[in-house]
């Protein structure tokens, strides 16, 4: 009796409760914590299967996608009730996500028109080949004064042209007035506030300014990018800030309660990192690796091969703030590669021991550049290469290899934001799954050179997301003012080697990437180094020539001897 009580006073005490969906490339989760103390109660996560009919293109299912979501929350409010919380009081929920990714549905079946086209495809190369090669002095950066961003396969833009053209259903669809597109963060809160029986269609600027048609500066969808990549602006969803209500479930335990808040997973990061300082910092290790360095409430440019991007806008009317952020596409995705690809692991855990056991590389490489170089480099022709291979080298090099190749992505792009902002950070605040592996994290502070800083609670994008949502006005039931933030415990990671060695290792990482470079391409011209067939030049083709005629009529002449 005693015990029931107790519990039933626990309840009472723990006051409102947030929700988050945190739709990644390789799983959705569905988070809730306790508003007051920004503790996380209960969770629940599944698996999304990633799909790849042809060489570099990734799909997902955007209806597992949806179902994934249904049942996560199922599962997460299950939990809760076995824990004697009451998830009537789960008072709004927030939604983050995978950015870029790209969907078009019908609006009038509320059917998806095709999978969705996943951040990391490649299949659009040619069409932004064909894009610069109309720019300007064929700059790649021909729109960033706008966009903040190069032209490049990585943003919604180029996957929704590819789409238009490619795919006859959507053809139609456009032509007809009944396509939709968004990226996942409008598909889901379509869905969950209705679907084709009036759900919102909508996103929020973080999102919107990874799309290529938004402008970083009005703040809103810009007719000269959509005319640009030849876009009816029509099947774009309306932009919101992203902390208010935008409408509520519709179905689930959860009916009633408002979706209220939206942040691009990064963004959402930051704001659970509580980078809301200029100058403040994150780096998250997902599927990818990004870096986003808060520079305030005015957009900054970079010359060094960095985005600027919408890092969060908390209402509507309150100020957008911006970031600088250094992209890597391949991170949690090369122990993906490693397990499921090459088997030489198991599981993911299997990695850190592997890589332990030897401590080393033994000179091995490895740049996994299997979608092409993103950040500093935005060279889609560049391809993976693992080089400095001798007889000595086993998996387990390799595996240590894999581990510092993420170490040095991140490296390259701390390096950028350093000559861009003219300030060197003192210390890195880390997050994401791969931050559990405690030798990528000491490995990740040697090559740095500074201290790395871990929080106890690893889910801070997904913390990002609620108090985005809690904050919302309507909601109310999370405070965002400094004074009120609840104080967040970490780990630090000190460098353990001395910077020669970390620079040494450096410099050859830097060779490496070099060999990486303009390995594959869709112009059956040069190699991107102005190098051609030696026939090209008359003299030397004469030469060699005359040279093969020679030898075969001294050959001819030996033989009537």
């Amino acid at each position: 009796m005693n015990g029931i009580m107790a519990a039933s006073s626990n309840r009472i005490m723990l006051g409102p409760l947030v929700a988050a969906i945190d739709q990644g490339t390789s799983s959705t989760r569905f988070l809730v914590f306790n508003a007051k103390t920004a503790e996380l109660l209960s969770h629940h996560q599944v698996e999304i299967k990633q799909s790849f009919p042809k060489e570099g293109w990734v799909e997902e299912d955007p209806k597992e996608i949806l179902q994934s979501v249904y049942e996560c929350m199922d599962r997460t409010c299950e939990k809760l009730t076995k824990l004697n919380i009451d998830i009537s009081n789960i008072k709004a929920i927030g939604v983050t996500n995978q950015r870029e990714t790209t969907i078009v549905w019908d609006k009038e079946t509320g059917e998806p028109l095709y999978n969705a086209i996943v951040w990391l495809d490649l299949r659009t190369q040619s069409t932004v080949e064909r894009l610069i090669n109309k720019t300007p002095g064929r700059n790649k950066n021909h729109l960033k004064h706008k966009t903040g961003l190069p032209i490049s396969t990585y943003f919604s833009a180029v996957k929704l042209r590819w789409l238009m053209d490619n795919v006859e259903k959507i053809h139609e669809a456009v032509l007809s007035h009944k396509a939709m597109f968004g990226t996942v963060d409008s598909w889901l809160i379509w869905c969950l506030t209705g679907g084709k029986k009036g759900g919102v269609h909508c996103t929020d600027v973080t999102n919107a300014s990874r799309t290529m048609l938004f402008n970083i500066h009005t703040m809103d969808w810009d007719p000269e990018l959509c005319t640009y990549f030849d876009i009816p602006m029509e099947i774009l969803p309306k932009v919101r800030s992203s902390s208010e209500i935008y409408g509520l479930m519709k179905s689930g335990p959860l009916t009633g309660v408002p979706i209220s808040g939206c942040l691009g997973d990064q963004s959402a990061a930051l704001v659970g990192q509580m980078c809301f300082k200029d100058g403040q910092a994150k780096n998250t290790y997902g599927t990818g690796c990004f870096l986003l360095k808060n520079v305030g409430t005015k957009p900054v440019m970079s010359d060094h091969g960095l985005l600027t991007t919408v890092a969060y806008k908390l209402g509507r009317d309150k100020p957008a703030y911006y970031a600088l952020e250094g992209s890597v596409a391949i991170a949690g995705a090369v122990v993906r590669w490693l397990k499921d690809n090459l088997g030489i692991i198991q599981t993911s855990s299997e990695l850190e021991k592997l890589a332990a056991d030897v401590g080393t590389s033994y000179g091995c490489y490895f740049v996994p550049a299997f979608s092409g170089l993103y950040a500093p480099y935005w060279e889609p022709s560049a391809r993976g290469i693992i080089c400095g291979l001798t007889q000595f080298t086993n998996r387990s090099h390799l595996a240590f290899a894999a581990l510092e190749a993420v170490c040095f992505q991140t490296r390259e792009i701390l390096d950028a934001m350093n000559l861009d902002s003219g300030i060197h950070l003192a210390q890195l605040q880390v997050d994401g799954g791969m931050t559990s592996n405690r030798l990528l994290m000491q490995l990740q502070a040697d090559i740095l050179c500074i201290p790395v800083v871990k929080p106890s609670m690893p889910e801070t994008t997904a913390l990002g997301a609620a108090m985005a949502a809690g904050a919302a006005e309507g909601v109310s039931v999370w405070s965002l003012n400094p004074e009120d933030l609840t104080e967040v415990t970490s780990e630090k990671f000190e460098p353990q080697i001395n910077p020669e060695e970390s620079e040494l290792r450096y410099a050859r990482w830097k060779k490496a990437v070099q060999r990486a470079m303009n390995w594959e391409t869709t112009e059956p011209v040069n190699n991107g180094n102005e190098e051609t067939s030696i026939f090209s030049s008359v003299p030397l083709g004469f030469y060699i020539l005359g040279s093969i005629f020679m030898l075969i009529g001294a050959k001819y002449i030996a033989g009537q001897k």
